[in-house]
């Protein structure tokens, strides 16, 4: 099935981490695509080693955790709010070229607060994984 990202969250350009989404599970997860090239602005003013602010990663998940939470009709309408990172580790650097998969479970949602696990894999190997709390508002 083809998402359209713009029916999920509400981020644009050049707040919008993710391009396309692969396969959403109202409440349970969902996993989407970015593909890192030279132009993204964060890696404008860098001249030689080309690397993506590792936050970015986060947020990257973070948004694609929401169209798992936004899908519910229980919460169309609503917004979710960034609560704060768990458990973040970082294996290796984000470099243009790259094609980042991006994967959220819903491991915890009690009323409007919750948490979910997210990977950035890349190349078939897991090079960022954490843990995101949200609200639902």
């Amino acid at each position: 099935m083809d998402y359209n990202v713009h029916d999920f969250i509400p981020q644009r350009y050049p707040f919008q981490m993710i391009d396309k989404i692969l396969e959403v599970r109202p409440g349970e997860g969902a996993k989407a695509l970015k593909l890192l090239n030279v132009n993204e602005w964060f890696f404008q003013n860098q001249e030689k080693e080309f690397g993506m602010p590792r936050p970015i990663a986060m947020e990257m998940l973070a948004q694609t955790g929401v169209c798992a939470l936004l899908s519910m009709p229980e919460n169309k309408g609503k917004n979710v709010f960034f609560g704060g990172i768990k458990d973040a580790t970082y294996k290796d650097s984000f470099r243009p070229g790259d094609k980042l998969e991006l994967a959220v479970e819903m491991t915890k949602l009690k009323r409007n607060i919750g948490e979910g696990h997210g990977t950035v894999t890349r190349d078939g190997e897991v090079i960022c994984e954490g843990t995101l709390i949200f609200a639902i508002e």
